[in-house]
């Protein structure tokens, strides 16, 4: 097998480094806030993270065109020792190497963006306050209406790069982070959502313009990822200065048999 586990974080930031925007996600994970989380796989210079702070766990492998073969071999090698359910981000065509061990069931194709755009940004007038921990009873609240079945890390909030618009006496509009790592210089963007009754106002846009505007003086990659079906999103993202730097897929695995 040459495939192996990796435990070495300077290591993993070189390789995943090479790519920044596909891999923000891997490299904000490297920081001591994920870490303990995390168990990494390599075969020559692809790597697969095995995430276990979501249930079910989660495995993303992703790659460029010119690294797809090497992290399909390495998924190939990897499959038997990996838990029976799992939620995966994979890069397209590379399901294929879980199909023999797992049943594989598409949950769409989302797209990686990175904000390239700082002039579009700017174009857009910013609002919101800075949330913090006593905030999170509004925030909740909020997704339940909002953005319910949400994927919501509560410890995100004490990094102080959530930001939300209140109007009405209520949290109207939230934009968070999913990934925040001045160390690896990346941060990804992520439970953005305005109350359905506050919604076509700008609100959501303003929330992360404001965000950006905190982030892009602490990191150089400013990421995130959304549905590709989601047009208003896209849009919106893309108004805001984001680019589509790659294409990936989201899939539910269980084990063959399990």
């Amino acid at each position: 097998m040459l495939v192996r586990a990796e435990h070495d974080r300077s290591v993993l930031a070189g390789l995943l480094g090479k790519d920044p925007q596909l891999h923000a996600y891997e490299l904000g994970d490297l920081d001591e806030f994920f870490w303990p989380y995390t168990s990494w796989f390599r075969r020559g210079d692809a790597v697969a993270l095995l995430y276990h702070g979501a249930r079910p766990p989660t495995l993303v492998a992703l790659a460029g065109p010119e690294g797809l073969a090497e992290v399909a071999a390495l998924l190939g090698e990897v499959a038997p020792v990996l838990p029976a359910r799992l939620w995966a981000h994979l890069s397209p065509g590379l399901d294929a190497a879980l199909a023999g061990v797992f049943r594989v069931a598409s949950a769409g194709v989302h797209l990686k963006m990175a904000l390239t755009r700082a002039d579009r940004l700017a174009a857009v007038e910013a609002a919101g306050e800075v949330l913090g921990r006593a905030h999170l009873p509004a925030l909740r609240e909020l997704y339940e209406v909002a953005y319910p079945g949400n994927w919501f890390d509560a410890r995100m909030v004490d990094t102080g790069r959530y930001v939300g618009v209140w109007a009405g006496g209520g949290l109207v509009a939230v934009a968070g982070v999913h990934v925040y790592s001045p160390t690896y210089r990346v941060a990804a963007l992520g439970n953005v959502t305005t109350h359905p009754a506050w919604r076509g106002r700008g609100l959501a846009a303003a929330a992360v313009a404001r965000l950006c505007g905190l982030l892009r003086s602490e990191v150089e990659h400013v990421t995130l990822n959304v549905k590709a079906d989601n047009v208003a999103a896209v849009r919106l993202y893309e108004r805001l200065g984001f680019l589509r730097v790659a294409d990936y897929e989201e899939f539910d695995l269980s084990a063959v048999g399990g």
